[in-house]
C-alpha cells in the first residue's frame, strides 16, 4: 500500500475528484496483476476527472475471504473512520473485490463504503455502478459468476492435483526424517535436492522423495525394530533418541507424536498419499475417510519393508480398539490413584490410556468422567484469575465506548444495574468481553455468550489477549443475525461472522453519528 504523488498522475484542477485504488494479485492470469490492473484503473481515472492520491495493494492473496487481505481491511480502516481523503475507491473488476462463496459478502463490503459516502467503481466492467436497478443487477451476476468461478477452479486445481499425485509426485509438505526432497525437471532428469523452506521455482518441475542420509535411514529402521521386536512405545523410543542426541528433521527433541508419525506415514514404504484432510474454497477444514485419499503405492524408494510397516500398524491399530465405558473408567480410576489429581495433559501424557478427547467424546465433559469416577478437581485458580481480570477491564472498555460515542456528539446513558448503553434514546448496545482459551494443540478460542434476557440491538463481542490485559479486536454482532445464545470464534471464522470484525471501536462512534443524524432530519 503506498500513497502516488508527483510526475505521471493527472493534474489536479478543481473539478477533479480524489480517489483511491484497491488491486489484488493472487496467483491466477497475467493480466490480472496488480500492474495490469493499475493501468486500466488508471485510464478509468483520466477519462473520469478522478485523481488517484492512494493504492492499496494485497499481493498472492485469496479472494475467498477477507482474512490476510491487509490492505483492504485498511482500506475499511481509513474509510469508516474518516481519515480517508478520497471519495471514490477505483478497482479492477467485482473479481477483485472478492471472489466470495456468499455473493451478499461481497455486495456487504461495497455498501459499507457507500454507507460513508464513499463509492466504488469497477474500472474494467461494461456497466457503471451508479446504484441503478440494471447495475445492481449486473453486479449479483458478476458476483456469484466470481464465486462459480472458485468453485470450477477449485474442481480443476484439485483434479489436477490427483493426476500428479498418482503419477508419483509430492504436492507439498515437508519429507520427514530420513527423507528427502528431489526436485525433477519437465523430463524426469534429477536435479538438486530442496532443503526444508525451499520450493520450486519452475512451473514444469516436480518433486519426488527419495532416501535421505544413510544414518538417518539405519535410525528410522532402528524405531521400527524397537516398537515391532522390542515392543517399546512411542514415549520411550523418544526418550532413547532424545538420550543419543539425535534431533528431528526440524532440529527438535523427539515426542510421542514425532515417533508416531514415522511410524504411520506410508511414504515410508514408498506410497504416495495425498487428501487426508481438505480445505476446499478456504470454508472447513476436513479431515477425510480412507476411501477418499489420493493413492499411487511403490512410488518412491522405500525407507523401510512392508513387512515391518504392516506389523506396526497392526499393533497401533489393536491398541486403539473401542474401549468399554467401564474399562475407560477404570483406566481413568487407576491413574487418579497413581498420580493423585487429573486433568487433560496427564490423561494425553498416560500409557495405554484413551485421548482426553476420546473421553470428551464418549461421556460428554472430563467433568463428567471425573464424576463418574469419584474424583472433585480443584477450583481452576488460573480461569478464576482471567476471570477477574476480565471484570476488571470491563468498566475500562465500558467507558472507553461511551466516551467514544460522546465524542461524536452521541448522547449515552449506562443502565447502573445491568450495563446495557443506550445511544441517542434509540440503539441499545450490550458489551460482552470474552477471554482467550487455548487447547492443548496450540489453538485458541473464543466463547460469546450474549445477554439475551436484555435484548440488546447489537451486541459488541470483545475479543480479549491470551492475557486478558488488552484488547484483540471487536466484533459488532446485530442481535437479530444472531440465532444462538452463544457463539465460538476461532482465529480463522468463517465470512458471514469476519464481515462484523473491527479492529477498533471507531465504526461504532460512526455508527452513533449516524443514528443522530437521523433523527435531528
Amino acid at each position: 500500500m503506498h500513497t502516488l504523488s508527483g510526475a505521471g498522475e493527472a493534474h489536479h484542477v478543481s473539478s477533479t475528484t480524489l480517489a483511491a485504488a484497491y488491486v489484488r494479485m493472487s496467483t491466477e492470469h497475467q493480466q490480472y496483476s496488480t500492474e495490469n490492473q493499475l493501468d486500466v484503473i488508471r485510464i478509468y481515472a483520466a477519462t473520469h476527472a478522478l485523481e488517484i492520491v492512494k493504492v492499496y495493494t494485497d499481493l498472492g492473496k485469496s479472494g475467498l475471504r477477507l482474512e490476510g487481505r491487509d490492505a483492504l481491511k485498511q482500506l475499511f480502516f481509513d474509510v469508516e473512520s474518516g481519515r480517508a481523503e478520497y471519495s471514490t475507491v477505483l478497482v479492477y473488476d467485482v473479481s477483485r473485490w472478492g471472489r466470495f462463496q456468499d455473493p451478499d459478502v461481497s455486495a456487504s463490503y461495497e455498501v459499507r463504503c457507500r454507507q460513508v459516502g464513499v463509492s466504488v467503481q469497477y474500472c474494467a466492467e461494461q456497466f457503471t455502478n451508479d446504484g441503478s436497478p440494471v447495475s445492481n443487477i449486473v453486479k449479483s451476476v458478476k458476483r456469484m459468476m466470481a464465486g462459480e468461478y472458485s468453485r470450477e477452479l477449485s474442481v480443476k486445481v484439485f483434479a489436477g492435483q490427483s493426476r500428479l499425485i498418482e503419477l508419483g509426485f509430492r504436492q507439498g509438505g515437508p519429507a520427514g526424517f530420513g527423507l528427502r526432497r528431489q526436485l525433477l525437471d519437465s523430463n524426469g532428469a534429477p536435479k538438486n535436492e530442496l532443503s526444508i523452506g525451499e520450493h520450486k521455482s519452475i512451473q514444469t518441475d516436480r518433486v519426488i522423495l527419495v532416501p535421505g542420509p544413510p544414518s538417518e535411514i539405519e535410525m528410522v529402521q532402528h524405531i521400527y525394530r524397537l516398537f515391532v521386536e522390542d515392543g517399546r512405545s512411542e514415549r520411550e523410543i523418544a526418550d532413547w533418541l532424545n538420550a543419543r542426541g539425535v534431533l528431528t528433521d526440524r532440529a527438535g527433541q523427539w515426542s510421542r507424536g514425532t515417533v508416531h508419525q514415522v511410524l504411520i506415514n506410508e511414504k515410508y514404504v514408498g506410497n504416495n498419499v495425498w487428501n487426508h484432510k481438505s480445505f476446499k474454497l478456504k470454508q472447513t477444514r476436513t479431515h477425510n475417510p480412507p476411501e477418499q485419499w489420493i493413492r499411487a503405492d511403490g512410488a518412491f524408494r522405500p525407507v523401510v519393508s512392508m513387512i515391518l510397516f504392516q506389523a506396526a500398524q497392526s499393533i497401533i491399530q489393536t491398541r486403539s480398539y473401542r474401549m468399554p465405558d467401564d474399562e475407560m473408567l477404570q483406566v481413568l480410576k487407576v491413574i487418579y490413584e497413581r498420580r493423585g489429581y487429573l486433568s487433560g495433559l496427564v490423561i494425553d501424557e498416560a500409557e495405554g490410556c484413551p485421548s482426553s478427547s476420546a473421553y470428551h467424546h464418549r461421556f460428554g465433559s472430563l467433568l463428567r468422567c471425573y464424576s463418574l469416577i469419584g474424583y472433585t478437581p480443584a477450583r481452576d485458580y488460573q480461569y478464576i484469575e482471567a476471570n477477574k481480570r476480565l471484570r476488571q477491564m470491563h468498566p475500562i472498555l465500558l467507558q472507553q465506548t461511551t466516551r467514544k460515542i460522546a465524542e461524536v456528539g452521541g448522547q449515552v446513558w449506562v443502565d447502573p444495574r445491568t450495563d446495557l448503553m443506550l445511544v441517542n434514546q434509540e440503539l441499545s448496545i450490550s458489551l460482552v468481553l470474552s477471554r482467550c482459551q487455548v487447547s492443548m494443540a496450540g489453538y485458541k478460542c473464543w466463547n460469546i455468550r450474549f445477554d439475551l434476557g436484555l435484548n440488546p440491538d447489537i451486541t459488541v463481542a470483545v475479543r480479549m489477549k491470551e492475557l486478558e490485559e488488552t484488547a484483540q479486536d471487536y466484533y459488532i454482532l446485530p442481535t437479530i443475525d444472531m440465532d444462538t445464545p452463544q457463539l465460538r470464534l476461532a482465529e480463522s471464522n468463517q465470512a458471514r461472522f469476519e464481515i462484523y470484525r473491527f479492529d477498533s471501536l471507531d465504526i461504532l462512534s460512526e455508527l452513533s453519528r449516524r443514528a443522530d443524524y437521523r433523527r435531528v432530519a
